[in-house]
């Protein structure tokens, strides 16, 4: 199957061949007929299988140039990071539409977002905090919402923010297309399709814990931290030309400098590293620049590990 077999119009069509997508993964083959025939869907699939675009094709699909100030399309992720590469995504895939979207989220000006609110949105991308903050100063109407979209839903869990979740669904039409995507299938997930999504459609791509194909995974048994530094280092000197594009996640911020420090001291430059207590506009600049080859190496916590899809990789060390 290519994408010329789904029902897209052309501009969707002409924006896919733009970023030189040919065949939809599985979960995008599976989803969009379901998706385009209005009734309630939970997907489950692994990060990087398109699950982003899977949702976003039949959503664009039907979307029709209006003038209509409050946003039809919600879609909560829930962090600042995936906000903005849901917005890279979007913006993309409508290059030849008239579509106006919109991402937010805290830690910058919110009566800025007001007033980009007020001029009038299609799609509104929003961490579940901002947006109830927005919501509840009534510049923000939910009421006109026909989509809505909870993506990574079982990370927004391990976040806490299911209290925020359900007071913004409280705020939403009753007659409105719910999807809902997760990594996982959780209990959670099993409650959320029994009380808030009508008969939804069930989608499973790949089990529960099934790695990925053609990834190779290999075990070190290292006694302490400087130990595990030592040994990267090591790895990073003898196979150079293999990992060229490097994700080291490390469990506390702390060692999240240190482990900079050192690779920094030792390589010189080439390394990245990002945790919360970093600045967003010094977050989003690691990541592009990792993504983008500058950095070899991206030092991380579980904050990058939330749903972002970061291309060729070739490995990841815990």
């Amino acid at each position: 199957m290519i994408f010329e077999d789904l029902n897209l119009n052309n501009p969707l069509l002409k924006a896919l061949a733009d970023l030189e997508y040919v065949e939809p993964t599985p979960i995008q083959a599976e989803a969009f007929s379901i998706i385009m025939s209005g009734r309630d869907v939970i997907g489950v699939a692994q990060t990087g299988t398109g699950k982003t675009f899977a949702y976003l094709l039949p959503l664009l699909r039907q979307m029709k140039y209006s003038e209509q100030r409050a946003p039809r399309v919600l879609i909560v992720v829930p962090t600042r990071e995936l906000v903005k590469q849901l917005m890279d995504d979007i913006n993309s895939l409508t290059t030849y539409m008239n579509i106006r979207a919109l991402g937010v989220y805290g830690g910058t000006n919110i009566n800025t977002q007001k007033d980009l609110v007020y001029e009038g949105v299609d799609i509104l991308v929003s961490t579940p905090g901002r947006l109830l903050d927005l919501a509840l100063s009534k510049v923000l109407r939910l009421n006109k919402i026909k989509k809505f979209v909870i993506d990574e839903f079982d990370e927004m869990l391990k976040l806490g923010f299911r209290p925020q979740l359900l007071r913004v669904m409280d705020l939403l039409p009753e007659r409105k297309q719910s999807l809902l995507f997760s990594a996982t299938f959780s209990p959670e997930v099993t409650d959320m399709m029994q009380t808030h999504f009508i008969a939804p459609h069930h989608i499973e791509i790949a089990p529960h814990g099934t790695p990925l194909e053609q990834i190779v995974q290999s075990g070190y048994h290292v006694p302490n931290f400087y130990t595990k530094v030592n040994l990267l280092i090591k790895l990073l000197t003898e196979d150079e030309a293999e990992m060229t594009k490097v994700l080291v996640f490390v469990n506390i911020k702390r060692h999240a400098d240190l482990l900079h420090e050192a690779l920094t001291e030792h390589f010189g430059e080439g390394f990245g590293v990002m945790h919360s207590n970093k600045s967003q506009n010094f977050r989003f600049r690691a990541i592009e620049k990792f993504d983008d080859g500058t950095y070899r190496v991206l030092i991380a916590t579980d904050i990058i590990a939330r749903g972002l899809d970061l291309q060729e990789i070739t490995h990841v060390i815990n």
